[in-house]
């Protein structure tokens, strides 16, 4: 058996023993022996293979696998610019706490900095973006017994790196893969995995690690008028905020704690109504994950007058405003016997008027828009599906308008917040999740991630509605300065960016199913109908904007009366 093949079985052996069960890859030459391992792992039922011909878009289907199950999944791709194409979900990877495992197949050492062809740069390519990298050592003929050694004592490492085993710091790991020819096995070289190569009995790893004690957070009395903010990140940070918690929680759709009976709806209409808020402001707020996603969490967390505490499992707290005082590990409850009940009772009731006004505001709106689109999906999608939100308005519009539901398990890439990816991703978390999943993203996100629509011969497609507002271009953006009427000269050309195009048509050339919506009854049936199915309905982006304003204003309204 060359080294080459010998490697790539070895490092797809270990690969499984430690608990990978989903891999994704991009075809490529210096990658075959590592593809053809995948591939022979999964003929033998011990794997999932996902293959896509775009490595970014196979980035980020390995991303949402990961996100979605929480187990490590590797993406490997040929060397030169393919190696590139994964940074964008390295990032996102990296900055959502997400075990994804770059593989990224190079020319051994004497062909780089020669010109040799496709030959970049590779060891060290995602800079500070990674948990661990290591450039592996170019196997090597009649050294395998200690290669062997070698080869799994680094994947062994690479997964409990990803996974945080020891950390509880999960993130993406980077394994440069530096291979001679030949890169294809000898006609007599079968499956199998013995002698030199032999693994740990029993199907275990080369290395085990021992997970770190469970964290403990002593309950502690917090004050009487302590607010709760979650921001996205894994529903473990969330722990202990459960019917017996007292305070309010002001939560992220991606936070894990979004639905949670603690949480109140639209908690970002409250924080932005400063005349309600002045009278009703916490004296203590309690940061639980990374909060991203709004200006009035951030104006609070900056207030001087208002004591920060952060929970973190892990180093890599969030504090974006710099105004933590203490920070402490994960949560397991708190002392409520000190809550301010009828302040407590005031969130609640003020968000259940400011919900109402909302309502009646999108209800009386004809036709559907962007909003209304966002809070119907919420409502309509059967118990138990998984959502996940594109990066852009419509998280924000479900943040804002959605009743938070306890029985969907929502996602979005909120660790950098690229709007790229966003379908692959979808299409890797409805993969794990198994039953009915859905996606809401804007027509900009939607273009950004074509190739996520596109799947070879006998690649199979969950069960994912993808719904699109399609506001022709970047409408975000007139949500915000760039929209205001003194920069209107400039705004369609380089905000605005109108693409013009069909989406149904270009949905329909990839293959899927694709039909436009235009009533809520129309977008209610269109959801009951299941995936793979792509769900469009037009919006207009100044219209979004002038709503936007209208609701927020008459939830401040409701809050005055």
């Amino acid at each position: 058996m060359n080294p080459s093949t010998a490697f790539a079985r070895v490092l797809v052996d270990e690969l499984l023993r430690g608990g990978v069960t989903d891999a994704v890859l991009a075809p490529g030459s210096r990658s075959a022996p590592v593809a053809l391992a995948l591939a022979a792992a999964e003929r033998s039922r011990r794997l999932r293979l996902h293959v896509r011909i775009d490595e970014r878009t196979a980035s980020f289907l390995a991303l949402g696998l990961a996100k979605a199950s929480g187990r490590p999944v590797p993406v490997l791709t040929t060397s030169g610019t393919a190696a590139a194409h994964l940074h964008a979900a390295v990032l996102e990877a990296d900055a959502s706490g997400v075990p994804l495992l770059a593989l990224t197949a190079d020319r051994p050492p004497e062909l780089r900095s020669t010109g040799a062809n496709q030959t970049i740069e590779q060891a060290g390519l995602y800079g500070g973006a990674v948990r661990w990298t290591a450039d592996v050592g170019v196997p090597e003929e009649g050294r395998e017994v200690a290669q062997n050694r070698y080869w799994r004592s680094v994947v062994a490492k690479a997964l409990i790196t990803a996974t945080g085993a020891l950390s509880a710091d999960p993130g993406p790991v980077h394994l440069n893969l530096s291979l001679r020819d030949p890169l294809m096995p000898g006609d007599d070289d079968g499956d199998a995995l013995d002698g030199p190569w032999a693994g740990r009995p029993d199907g275990a790893p080369w290395t085990a690690a021992q997970a770190p004690p469970g964290f403990s957070a002593t309950a502690h009395r917090l004050a009487p008028r302590t607010l709760v903010i979650a921001g996205d990140g894994p529903a473990r940070a969330a722990h202990g905020l459960d019917e017996a918690f007292p305070w309010p929680v002001v939560a992220e759709p991606s936070s894990g704690s979004w639905g949670g009976p603690a949480a109140v709806r639209g908690g970002v209409l409250l924080l932005g109504a400063r005349d309600w808020l002045a009278a009703h402001r916490p004296d203590h707020v309690l940061v639980v994950g990374r909060p991203t996603l709004s200006r009035p969490v951030n104006a609070l967390l900056a207030d001087p007058a208002v004591t920060v505490e952060t929970v973190s499992a892990t180093p890599r707290w969030a504090d974006a405003v710099r105004s933590s005082t203490r920070v402490t590990s994960l949560f397991a409850g708190a002392d409520g016997s000190g809550a301010d009940g009828a302040w407590v009772a005031a969130w609640r009731s003020a968000a259940e008027r400011a919900g109402a006004a909302v309502d009646a505001a999108l209800d009386a709106t004809p036709g559907l828009t962007a909003a209304r689109v966002a809070r119907d999906v919420v409502g309509a999608l059967p118990s138990g599906a998984v959502l996940v939100l594109g990066s852009s308005t419509p998280v924000r519009d479900v943040d804002l308008l959605a009743r938070p539901r306890a029985d969907l398990t929502v996602l979005a890439n909120r660790g950098v917040a690229g709007i790229d990816g966003t379908i692959s991703t979808a299409i890797g978390a409805a993969t794990v999740h198994g039953g009915p999943a859905f996606t809401l993203m804007g027509d900009l996100t939607f273009l950004h991630d074509l190739t996520g629509l596109l799947t070879g011969e006998g690649e199979p497609l969950p069960d994912l509605t993808v719904v699109v507002p399609d506001n022709d271009g970047g409408g975000i953006f007139a949500q915000l300065e760039p929209g205001e009427d003194r920069y209107e000269a400039g705004y369609r050309r380089v905000f605005g960016t109108p693409h013009g195009r069909d989406l149904v048509a270009v949905a329909g050339a990839l293959g899927w199913t694709a039909s436009a919506v235009s009533t809520p009854d129309d977008l209610r049936a269109a959801l009951a109908l299941g995936g793979p199915r792509i769900v469009v309905v037009r919006t207009d982006q100044r219209a979004e904007a002038r709503l936007g304003r209208e609701l927020r204003a008459a939830a401040a309204a409701a809050l005055r009366g």
